[in-house]
């Protein structure tokens, strides 16, 4: 890969990545503030896709894979807490998770069911990376184990 190739391929991973945190942080909002996808979706184009935001995140973001990261997961959504539940121990309800992992669990499902075209590994080192940025004690092992485990189950092929 050249220079200018590995540059693109540099800028589309961070983007990607932007647009994965700036959706966790939007699947949250519209949990705690019974928010809309279409509201809160306006509002962070409005406010929060474009680089820098009050959270200090850094970077622009993939507003189109943003946005199908929200719609997809309220759409599914039903679909994705199955899915994630089989994945829990069975004393543990996904409601009683924090609502951040949940977010983060909700939106890594949605993409390793719907988006088949993502290597379910970049999907997993993204989220578990990701959980890194908003937690410093036991959750990222805990995203890591439960995503890959549904992972295993629904792209067994990729492994």
């Amino acid at each position: 890969m050249n220079k200018a190739a590995r540059k693109h391929a540099e800028l589309h991973a961070g983007q990607r990545r932007a647009a994965r945190l700036r959706a966790i942080q939007a699947l949250f909002q519209m949990e705690i503030g019974s928010m809309g996808a279409r509201r809160v979706i306006e509002e962070f184009r409005d406010n929060r896709l474009d680089g820098a935001d009050d959270t200090g995140a850094e970077g622009e973001a993939d507003v189109a894979f943003f946005e199908k990261l929200v719609r997809g997961v309220v759409e599914f959504q039903n679909s994705i807490d199955v899915a994630i539940s089989r994945h829990l121990a069975k004393d543990w309800r996904l409601e009683r998770l924090d609502t951040t992992v949940r977010a983060l669990l909700r939106a890594a499902t949605f993409e390793i069911l719907h988006c088949p075209q993502i290597p379910v590994k970049s999907v997993l080192d993204a989220y578990v990376d990701l959980s890194g940025d908003f937690f410093s004690g036991p959750e990222p092992g805990f995203v890591n184990g439960a995503l890959e485990a549904l992972a295993r189950i629904e792209r067994k092929d990729e492994f």
